[in-house]
């Protein structure tokens, strides 16, 4: 069998296979209210009849001026919370796992009045003026991303993952090109993401995993580098985190330093370099669309579970196509799906 069709148990969570979707923004809240409707609940349960070992639900913000728009889910309220274990539970009915990303998008939230964040300055040139937020209000916001945990924990999820990448508010305050404070959340750049980690996971249950997505490096004028990353990194693992997902870029602004080209597995080399430096559990994204390549991924130990994003929304059984081309077979094929698999029955 196929090193990408293998069990991956992380804590009291156990995947039946290596395969999962990347969180992605669908910006399909009708009514604006934060909660998933049907479009998403087909959305991800498809993907997990589709044969996904985990699927991650997409950037959930933690307070309504915490959404890049008005149209992307949020978790700030009780009355959210049977929306998403409707999705929960039918996605567990189909044998896969499913998370949540918690997030808030600060700078970078494009319908609030006015958007928040660490500093004064915009997220590009086509932005609105953020507001610094006072040290109150970031020690409040803490207590924000430990309340969406909590709701998440209700509603059933396996794991949450929280969005400390692309320009997000906790990558914000991690950044030394973006936060400028004098304050402990501006000396100490960890220190944000840190208080998150140490709030959210106090709500959540012992054997349940906490997960976090990063911006290995950045690509701006001002950008980090890999150093900073790990020493950022270093500071979340022994807050709490248990796996990291490693990305690249998204703080704002034009792409000038350091952008790896975009190409089949262009992020990989990042992954490994945190697991290798950090001896954690991380999983990969990067243009990871061809079986083969998701496979050397997992089989050659540059990361332990591979991250399917724009394949997945081309084709929501793009693991039980994966693993058909790499086995042979799955067990993963629905019955009622089997008369269109060629020798499956």
């Amino acid at each position: 069998m196929s090193q990408l069709g293998s069990s991956f148990t992380l804590k009291g969570l156990t995947l039946r296979n290596r395969i999962a979707m990347s969180p992605m923004c669908q910006y399909s809240v009708e009514a604006e209210d934060g909660a998933p409707n049907d479009w998403h609940f087909v959305h991800y349960i498809s993907r997990a009849v589709g044969g996904a070992g985990l699927i991650l639900v997409e950037m959930t913000d933690v307070e309504p001026d915490g959404r890049i728009s008005n149209r992307d889910l949020g978790l700030w309220s009780d009355e959210q919370i049977p929306a998403y274990r409707r999705i929960v539970d039918e996605v567990h009915k189909h044998g896969a796992k499913i998370g949540i990303q918690l997030a808030h998008a600060g700078r970078k939230a494009l319908d609030a009045e006015p958007p928040v964040g660490p500093w004064n300055e915009p997220f590009d040139d086509k932005a609105k003026q953020p507001r610094a937020l006072t040290t109150e209000e970031a020690w409040a916001m803490v207590g924000k991303f430990a309340d969406a945990a909590a709701r998440a924990v209700k509603a059933g999820f396996d794991t949450i993952q929280l969005h400390g990448a692309h320009g997000n508010l906790i990558h914000q305050f991690h950044s030394p090109g973006i936060n400028k404070r004098d304050d402990e959340f501006g000396r100490d750049k960890a220190k944000f993401g840190v208080e998150v980690i140490k709030a959210v996971k106090a709500v959540l249950p012992p054997g349940m995993p906490l997960l976090m997505r990063v911006s290995a490096i950045e690509y701006a004028e001002y950008a980090y580098g890999l150093d900073h990353m790990l020493e950022i990194a270093r500071g979340y693992l022994d807050a709490g985190v248990d796996m990291f997902d490693v990305s690249t870029g998204g703080e704002g602004g034009p792409a000038v330093k350091g952008k790896p080209g975009n190409y089949p597995g262009y992020q990989v080399p990042f992954a490994r370099a945190l697991k290798d430096a950090l001896g954690v559990p991380v999983s990969a994204v990067g243009m990871l669309d061809d079986a083969e390549l998701a496979e050397h991924v997992v089989a050659s130990g540059d990361a332990d579970l591979a991250m399917i994003g724009r394949a997945m929304l081309r084709n929501p059984y793009w693991a039980i196509d994966a693993l058909r081309r790499l086995d042979g077979k799955t067990d993963l094929v629905a019955t009622a799906y089997e008369r269109g698999y060629p020798g499956q029955r």
